[in-house]
């Protein structure tokens, strides 16, 4: 990460969902790992939640999400697998305008080989942006949380990493 000193960092709202029909706020150790690591970069954990593995639910809390100014971001995790109740990508697909940022599962899968190995190929990480808001889909274990957060989403969510970053395009997302 290329930090440059002469520009000021801006906190954004990030959200948080937890895709699973088995977690509860006692026991959803992936969302508390990415609700600490929002607010220790700086950043304002905006809304968490959990949702059960259900892709009109999940397509649902997304637009919420999107359309509600206070989030500029979505980190989500869990749903990501190839099982058939793994659905986060499905519920993606159903949102108007998305559009998919193909580096980002790209990069965290070749970030994911490093730790897991070829089990990394059973991740369908992913990314979108939608009607000028982030979301990203990071599988549901505590592992490709802090794969995802520390290796992507800490630098491209700092509004000083050079040579570019996803906060700096944000004014722009909405353009037609």
């Amino acid at each position: 990460m290329a930090i440059d000193p002469d520009k000021t960092f801006t906190p954004i709202n990030i959200a948080v969902l937890t895709v699973s029909d088995t977690r509860t706020a006692e026991n959803d150790t992936s969302g508390d790992i990415l609700a600490a690591r929002i607010t220790d970069a700086g950043h304002n954990l905006a809304a968490r939640l959990i949702v059960k593995d259900d892709a009109n639910l999940l397509a649902s809390k997304f637009n919420d999400w999107i359309n509600d100014p206070q989030i500029d971001a979505i980190v989500s995790t869990g749903g990501t697998g190839l099982t058939g109740r793994d659905v986060t990508p499905e519920a993606l697909a159903q949102l108007d305008g998305a559009r998919d940022i193909p580096g980002f599962g790209e990069l965290f899968r070749w970030l994911s080989y490093e730790t897991i190995g070829t089990s990394t190929v059973q991740s369908r990480a992913c990314a979108v942006v939608a009607r000028g808001t982030y979301i990203f889909a990071l599988p549901g274990s505590n592992g490709a949380v802090k794969d995802g957060w520390d290796g992507i989403l800490t630098e491209q969510l700092d509004s000083r990493n050079r040579p570019c970053n996803f906060v700096e395009l944000m004014p722009r997302l909405r353009e037609k």
